[in-house]
């Protein structure tokens, strides 16, 4: 159902600039087309991933400046920034999302751009992953209190011994994100920064963490 959307719905190619890489990203032109409810009333079905969002662009700055090649796992993938990004940048990289047209829309920017992006339906709860990442990563991926464990879980079960978490969010999201990075701390230390990014009308806070990994830490396999 979704591939027949994307190949009846209206695109646009935002460029997008990140250390040098010229990068065309492919979304719908019109909310309208891909969401007819009420974004008050309907959180759950909004498609949050219809637009680049400011903590994609900072996660992709910093994975821009990682020595490559590094094996990456973005949740939450929408748009697919961080992830072709660092594709550009001699990463390989899997874009996950809990959605398929995201998706497809993350393997058209990848032609569009000759990257090569692997791509994958991921339910946090019950994810289908038989491998472990150096990294794994995500923009505006912490949103729910219900998701806090599955997370957690997914991060311990497929993290290489040695990776790192990055994550990415607004700091207006500090609500939620600061509980769940307090839970994060019994396996993982976490390091935070903030970014900003200038837009033409406003400064952005975003807030960047990254979780090590305690030394007592048992990794599942």
């Amino acid at each position: 159902m979704e591939e027949k959307l994307l190949e009846n719905l209206e695109l646009e190619a935002e460029e997008i600039i990140i250390r040098g890489k010229e990068l065309k990203i492919f979304k719908p032109k019109r909310l309208e087309d891909v969401f007819q409810g009420d974004p008050f009333f309907e959180v759950e079905k909004f498609p949050f991933w219809f637009k680049i969002w400011e903590g994609s662009i900072i996660l992709a700055d910093y994975l821009a400046t990682l020595k490559p090649p590094k094996k990456i796992l973005e949740l939450g993938a929408g748009l697919g920034v961080p992830s072709l990004v660092a594709s550009s940048f001699g990463h390989e990289v899997i874009a996950s999302d809990y959605e398929l047209l995201p998706l497809k829309l993350i393997e058209l920017s990848a032609k569009a751009n000759t990257l090569k992006v692997k791509t994958m339906v991921l339910d946090w709860k019950q994810p289908q992953l038989y491998e472990k990442f150096d990294l794994i990563v995500g923009a505006e991926v912490i949103f729910k209190t219900s998701l806090f464990e599955p997370l957690l879980e997914l991060f311990i079960k497929f993290l290489n011994e040695k990776g790192e978490i990055i994550l990415a969010h607004s700091s207006e999201r500090k609500r939620i994100l600061i509980p769940f990075l307090y839970k994060a701390q019994q396996f993982f230390e976490v390091l935070t920064s903030i970014r900003k990014l200038k837009t033409e009308d406003e400064v952005i806070e975003i807030v960047l963490n990254k979780l090590l990994p305690k030394k007592d830490l048992i990794f599942k396999t």
